[in-house]
């Protein structure tokens, strides 16, 4: 396999994970990127000389990396630095009430007792059990499975769990089951949004990203980049080439198969094999040319996933406690996602994510100004809507009043300030209209519809968080993995052909 030459597209983290997995296995791998850094959605702002996380900021699902770094022969912690959280969220509301999840089951039902009274509390453990359930039954046939099916879902033991994945009911009216008190349904609910997708349209299924969460949150000291740059850092010490500012034109091809990729510039790289970690609307809509197009399906518009529009800042905040990770509620969430999905418009009243990048999980107020990552819902419309400095100004005049209506007051000046608009997404991600996770998940067969890691299109394969299993980057990470090793596993198989071959052949003489 070693003459075998592979180009990644992409350098985030599937295409990191993908390219340290086939470098490991003795293949040539070359991997080029667009933007100026590696990372992709895993990206950093800097804002008044300091560096921003400014797209993931949820470390979950470690011994995904674990594995990965194993697999190269080297640990996780011998490049990061990770401290687990206790309080996994700070949680507020208009009405001046707030409830803190926290890593420990226990604590968190106390919390809940102590917010909502003891039905809700019993019913949060009730919560847990069946998320715990449904990622279980999940794991090895689904998420960790190289492409999507229905039926190894069912096969065997699944198909006695159907029931308990709850494919068929809303996550909403599930959680009507759990809780009584709106503001915890509006809480768990939010857990849908991680996929991009609405409460009341995506499956109970989803359950499961609130046990992947309670399972474990670390922070990456440094921010979340430090991750995107630990594996840039080790797949060129490994062998790999990493070519930044080289955006791929088109994916070549001969004789109805990949033969390489050609970029923007001009010049050609032969492959053996590509694998694309672009978003698959990029390439279904022939933006890497009509034969790769061919090769997999376009996510319908109205199948897009959320947008956001977020806002980097150096600030100085008072009035409300921050934690690293803080959720605000807004006062009508259905209302919220009527206007995202349905109007495919900004939301009159947000919910708004806080990340405070100078604090943990304790409520100690850094001195003078501190890093804050703010980002709200929006419809991915960025392919078709421009978003006006008016109305990027009154986006903030409702998010950052939202934010003070829950007590927080936020002090800062244009200059030191930078918004992200869904039409600034699909600059970044072509293809997408600013969508960030792909395809939605509404409907119980949407996470069936995101492609496997193989395609139509010999030596062509896919990864990233709009294919299988999902969005992420933990599961951005699954699916480099798996599109690596269906790669080799294609290789492996032709190679057992090609001998089979040659014996029958010489049996012949």
């Amino acid at each position: 396999m070693a003459s075998q030459r592979v180009v990644v597209i992409g350098a985030g983290t599937a295409g990191l994970a993908a390219a340290l997995k086939l470098v490991a296995c003795g293949l040539d791998v070359t991997v080029v990127e667009r933007a100026a850094r590696p990372g992709g959605k895993m990206r950093e702002l800097t804002v008044g000389a300091q560096p921003i996380d400014s797209g993931p900021t949820v470390f979950t699902m470690r011994w995904v990396f674990d594995e990965l770094f194993a697999e190269i022969g080297t640990r996780l912690e011998n490049h990061l630095r990770l401290a687990p959280l206790d309080i996994l969220a700070r949680h507020a509301w208009t009405d001046g009430s707030d409830l803190d999840l926290f890593a420990d089951e226990a604590r968190s039902a106390d919390a809940i007792g102590g917010f909502a009274g003891r039905t809700d509390a019993k019913g949060y453990r009730a919560f847990c059990a069946d998320a715990r359930k449904i990622f279980e039954v999940l794991k090895t046939p689904f998420i960790c499975a190289p492409a999507p099916s229905v039926t190894a879902l069912l096969r065997g033991s699944a198909f006695r769990d159907l029931t308990a994945i709850k494919p068929f009911q809303t996550m909403w009216k599930a959680l009507s089951r759990y809780f009584s008190d709106p503001r915890l349904q509006q809480l768990f609910g939010r857990y849908a949004t991680y996929c991009g997708s609405s409460p009341f349209h995506a499956p109970a299924t989803l359950m499961l990203v609130a046990h992947v969460e309670s399972a474990g949150v670390w922070l990456v000291e440094g921010g979340m980049y430090r991750l995107a740059a630990a594996m840039s850092n080790i797949a060129t010490a490994c062998g790999v080439e990493i070519r930044c500012g080289a955006e791929v034109a088109r994916i070549l091809t001969d004789f109805g198969r990949v033969t390489g990729v050609s970029l923007a510039n001009g010049e050609q790289i032969a492959a053996d094999h590509v694998i694309a970690t672009s978003d698959v609307s990029a390439i279904a809509s022939g933006l890497f040319g009509q034969a790769p197009a061919k090769a997999t399906a376009a996510v319908p518009d109205h199948a897009r996933s959320l947008s956001a529009m977020t806002w980097s800042c150096l600030t100085r905040t008072s009035g409300f406690p921050l934690l690293r990770h803080s959720v605000f509620f807004s006062r009508d969430y259905r209302a919220e996602f009527e206007n995202i999905f349905a109007y495919r418009q900004m939301p009159t009243e947000p919910t708004v994510y806080v990340c405070a990048q100078d604090r943990d999980d304790q409520a100690t107020s850094p001195a003078g100004s501190e890093r804050l990552f703010i980002l709200i819902n929006a419809p991915a419309n960025g392919d078709r809507h421009r978003y006006d400095p008016t109305e990027i100004s009154q986006c903030a005049r409702r998010t950052f009043g939202l934010l003070e209506r829950c007590g927080l007051k936020i002090e800062t000046t244009p200059e030191l300030m930078q918004a992200t608009t869904p039409a600034d997404f699909h600059r970044l991600f072509p293809g997408t209209g600013g969508a960030l996770y792909g395809r939605s998940s509404h409907g119980w067969m949407a996470s069936f519809q995101r492609p496997g890691a193989r395609t139509r299109l010999p030596g062509l394969y896919l990864a990233g968080g709009s294919a299988h299993p999902g969005p992420g980057v933990p599961m951005a990470a699954l699916s480099g993995r798996m599109a690596a090793a269906s790669l080799i596993a294609d290789l492996n198989s032709t190679a057992r052909s090609a001998r089979t071959a040659m014996r029958g052949g010489m049996s012949t003489h």
